[in-house]
């Protein structure tokens, strides 16, 4: 007598995970990768809500471009919005009204995605600051803080011609803002305008070519540079802070798989919750409020979004100047602060290989500095944001005059005195605070924190009472590195002939004194110095 042996068949998802195996090996790359490590700290969260903001404004814009019609043919409105209604208006805002009043849960789509552009260019700029106080640009970063950039910036323009798309009132006095500045740049300026617009302003194709741009060419190449951006994160694996047992050479956090998954999960919904709750009570752009655009007219209190402010405030608060040659007008009140966007931007860019070339620092990092302990770099960048929010006050000086009751031509001066006064001040005031709080580390090493216990000693002198720091404390306090100075060196070799020093070697050796000077970082404190004070001398 025979049997025969049943052979059970593994489960449906087993047998594709295998099939697809057999073809992708995705076995040996989830083991390689699944359990990577990731760093837990509160602040890598901000590159997170940039990158669920990014997602929610792609699923929010996909749903907009099924009712929305590019197009800037006159038509005669008759749709749900009374007040509107018999008014000749462009089929762009026609539809935009339709979609706000007529489709399902349009005006609540509309809303989340403004909302989620604004949060998310907002994250990027604050995540970018997180990255750059903290030194997480050096090496072998670099690349990844100029997709970083590049992201912020195509961010930017995506956000102006998403933003210009309904045709209204406030959008076209922006965009009518834009040709003006196009028509200041010399010889070109012209041609320029006319190829964009197709023509005179408003032309009839500049809402077309602007969705195009929009919904394909920005987002697409956005796309690209995101995917590049965490295969890079994943390939350099994450910074992290100093600590016990942190070194160059290791990760300490948690597995990317179960739990950094499970958390980034959640917090995605939380994110778009978050933005779905301020969409349903907070109004953003009431396009019906504002009317359908006409070159003859303008909107009160016009205002572009807050990432482009400064730009406006650039223009804003120069002097009209002009120059007049051959029977030509060079605009320099538009022109100058058009050269200036673009250059501060770069500087911005290229600020990683500045420092780079400065401090003549090639090596991998992969802790993270304390911005304390980097106080020239610190000041670096409060001097910017300084400069860019004074830059938003000029944006904004007309909404400042009304809201505060303010003369408007006070708040131009005091925007044009501050843009060169407020960076100095931000760059002194914060390296002095840095070192004081360097010299307050050092303090807090060798004497303890001070405990608020007032002890009287036999002589009758009253004492606080320090209580020593944890190792761990300590670790953190004091795991920064001490840099040198470069120096020139001897200009004359053994042999007595003089050695030329070139201007650029001068320069630099300037600019690493001024990062890593006397004046610019306080000595840790050393094993003996600690040792001598916790032994009982001077310590209470």
């Amino acid at each position: 007598m025979s049997t025969a042996t049943d052979k059970r068949k593994a489960p449906a998802g087993e047998r594709v995970a295998d099939w697809a195996d057999g073809r992708l090996g995705i076995y040996s790359l989830a083991k390689a990768n699944m359990r990577k490590i990731f760093p837990d700290h509160w602040s890598f969260m901000l590159g997170e809500v940039a990158l669920y903001s990014f997602i929610i404004i792609i699923l929010t814009g996909v749903y907009l471009t099924l009712f929305f019609h590019p197009s800037m043919n006159e038509v005669e409105y008759h749709g749900s919005y009374v007040p509107m209604q018999g008014v000749l208006m462009s089929e762009a805002y026609a539809s935009t009204l339709d979609i706000s009043f007529d489709v399902r849960g349009g005006l609540l789509i509309r809303q989340i995605h403004h909302w989620a552009a604004l949060i998310f260019l907002a994250a990027m700029m604050v995540h970018m600051m997180r990255v750059f106080f903290t030194g997480a640009f050096r090496k072998p970063r670099e690349i990844n803080w100029l997709f970083g950039f590049l992201l912020f910036v195509l961010g930017m323009f995506t956000g102006f011609t998403g933003y210009s798309l309904p045709d209204d009132l406030l959008s076209g006095t922006g965009v009518r803002f834009m040709q003006g500045a196009i028509l200041s740049v010399p010889v070109v300026g012209t041609y320029l305008s006319m190829f964009l617009f197709g023509g005179e302003f408003p032309g009839g194709d500049i809402v077309a070519r602007f969705y195009s741009i929009h919904i394909l060419l920005l987002p697409g190449i956005m796309l690209g540079l995101l995917v590049a951006h965490l295969i890079l994160v994943f390939y350099h694996k994450h910074t992290q802070f100093a600590g016990p047992g942190r070194t160059n050479n290791n990760v300490v956090g948690m597995p990317l798989l179960p739990i950094y998954m499970a958390k980034a999960g959640g917090f995605f919904f939380l994110v778009f919750g978050v933005i779905s709750v301020i969409s349903a009570i907070a109004t953003i752009n009431p396009i019906w409020a504002l009317g359908p655009y006409r070159p003859d007219l303008v909107s009160t209190g016009a205002q572009p979004d807050w990432y482009m402010g400064f730009s406006e405030g650039l223009i804003r608060v120069m002097p009209g100047w002009e120059i007049n040659l051959w029977g030509h007008t060079l605009v320099l009140g538009v022109f100058i602060p058009l050269v200036i966007f673009p250059l501060v931007l770069a500087s911005i860019a290229v600020y990683p290989f500045i420092e780079s070339w400065v401090t003549g620092d090639k090596r991998e990092h992969h802790i993270l500095d304390r911005p304390r302990n980097a106080p020239t770099r610190t000041a670096f960048g409060v001097a910017w944001l300084t400069w860019y929010f004074v830059l938003l006050i000029g944006g904004g000086n007309d909404l400042w005059a009304t809201h505060f009751h303010l003369s408007i031509n006070s708040i131009t001066w005091f925007v044009r005195i501050f843009f060169f006064a407020g960076p100095v001040l931000a760059f002194i005031i914060t390296k002095r605070i840095c070192m004081g709080l360097q010299r307050r580390d050092k303090d807090k090493v060798l004497h303890g924190r001070e405990s608020g216990i007032i002890k009287r000693l036999p002589h009758g002198e009253f004492v606080e009472v320090h209580e020593p720091l944890t190792q761990e404390a300590l670790h953190t306090l004091t795991a920064h590195e001490q840099y040198t100075p470069r120096e020139i060196g001897p200009t004359v070799d053994e042999n007595g002939v003089e050695r030329k020093v070139s201007r650029t070697e001068r320069l630099r050796a300037r600019l690493s004194k001024a990062y890593y000077g006397k004046d610019n970082q306080v000595a840790k404190p050393t094993v003996e110095e600690y040792r001598e004070i916790t032994s009982g001398h001077g310590h209470h």
